[in-house]
């Protein structure tokens, strides 16, 4: 095993510390400006929470665990049902302020029962499929933004998106430094040069921001009603059985990353609530639900800065850059071409880390049993169905096909033992 630079509780220099948390930055600041620009939230707001979410994890954890968190891509499309296709924003925010709070009730099981009961609950052939459907339910809306101007086929701006698909994908597979931890933001940046020297980028915004400026807030009772509905909560929670998962697989490889056992120290329990308050709080300000980042994690391994002092110094320089107005007016002026290129790539990532979650667990489809679970999780996720007990009173989409893989999981015969060894369990779980 390499030795770390800065270990988890070193403290670097004045001159490390803001160089390298710039550089914890800008490797999420990609993926966390991306979510809310597709489903109509403030990218500031976004910035803003995601620091504080940061800094709240870390404290919740002890200063142990060197995570940071942005904003989640597996609540894309739950946000856009419960929002209405983003005109009621406030209703997202209400569901995902539930997801926080079940976030809180489940680390308090685990904090009293263990945590083999989760993934006795949620083993990889039912998370796998799910995080398949998330990016491939997603896949007709990056086409249609890379392709598309109000409803129309636009060449120059397809060209947009393709040479940001293309941009970002050089990154992933031919740089193989810390360029390659931000494939995201890098692309972002190539196709808006693009975008601007063809003529597609409307700088307006930009030219009337002023150098500061306060986020757009959307707080409860103030900016929109809080009425909690049946149909806000089951489009939003259902995908805490995802997300979770994802934690868990997070917290393992980052563990193996800086040789520690976040399971047990500072404990599951901990780090779970910490990721459920962060959400909380970040709805409560008008941002998207949170979660810790892959990018960051491969950050910390092509650098081995482990130092939890630089993860807090990446969150202080996001809240800063929120308030920067002139930089959150550009953000705003990114083609929905350049955004469709870039999602091309990253909602195709997501489909493909469900499938390499298979592959990796050797999931064996010669069992009608598990030939069974995926088939029906990808095909009522996919195909966007709906348990409509009412007007106001649904489950659909991805949320729907969870909930059906989980209870398949635990109804049909054959479900195998999780094992007591832990690197099996490690092997289960690693959906990074």
């Amino acid at each position: 095993m390499n030795r770390p630079v800065l270990d988890v509780n070193d403290v670097p220099s004045k001159t490390q510390l803001i160089t390298l948390s710039l550089q914890h930055m800008f490797a999420m600041f990609g993926a966390t400006i991306l979510v809310p620009k597709l489903v109509g939230l403030s990218p500031a707001i976004a910035l803003l929470t995601s620091g504080i979410a940061t800094i709240l994890f870390l404290i919740i954890t002890q200063f142990k665990v060197p995570a940071y968190l942005g904003s989640s891509f597996a609540f894309i499309a739950p946000i856009l049902i419960a929002s209405n296709g983003g005109d009621n924003p406030g209703n997202a925010m209400i569901g995902a302020m539930a997801v926080g709070i079940t976030y809180g009730l489940v680390s308090l099981i685990i904090w009293k029962a263990g945590y083999k009961w989760l993934m006795r609950l949620l083993p990889p052939i039912v998370v796998a499929p799910v995080i398949m459907v998330i990016g491939l339910a997603l896949s007709g809306t990056a086409v249609d933004m890379a392709m598309n101007v109000n409803g129309e086929y636009n060449f120059l701006h397809f060209t947009a998106a393709l040479v940001t698909l293309f941009a970002a994908i050089i990154f992933t597979v031919y740089f193989k430094n810390i360029l390659s931890a931000m494939p995201i933001l890098l692309g972002l940046i190539i196709g808006y040069i693009y975008s601007a020297i063809v003529g597609i980028v409307d700088f307006t915004a930009v030219k009337e921001a002023d150098l500061f400026e306060m986020p757009e807030f959307l707080f409860p009772g103030i900016h929109y009603d809080f009425t909690i509905t049946s149909t806000i909560i089951l489009a939003m929670v259902p995908i805490v059985l995802v997300t979770i998962s994802e934690h868990i697989g997070h917290q393992l490889v980052l563990g193996k990353v800086v040789n520690r056992n976040y399971l047990k120290d500072p404990g599951l329990h901990r780090s779970i609530v910490a990721d459920g308050l962060g959400t909380f709080v970040s709805a409560f300000f008008g941002g998207p639900p949170k979660t810790t980042y892959g990018e960051n994690i491969g950050v910390l391994a092509i650098t081995r800065v482990y130092s939890v002092y630089v993860i807090l110094g990446a969150a202080v320089f996001a809240i800063i850059f929120s308030f920067l107005g002139k930089v959150m007016a550009l953000i705003q002026t990114i083609p929905t071409a350049v955004l469709g290129g870039i999602s091309i790539l990253l909602f195709g990532i997501i489909a493909s880390s469900g499938l390499r979650m298979l592959v990796e667990n050797k999931i064996d489809f010669s069992k009608n049993r598990n030939l069974v679970i995926s088939s029906v999780i990808l095909v009522i996720g996919i195909g966007g169905a709906a348990f409509k007990f009412s007007e106001s009173f649904a489950i659909e989409g991805m949320a729907l096909a969870a909930i059906i893989g989980v209870l398949l999981n635990v109804i049909l015969p054959g479900r195998e033992a999780v094992a007591d060894d832990e690197e099996e369990e490690m092997k289960k779980k690693n959906i990074a």
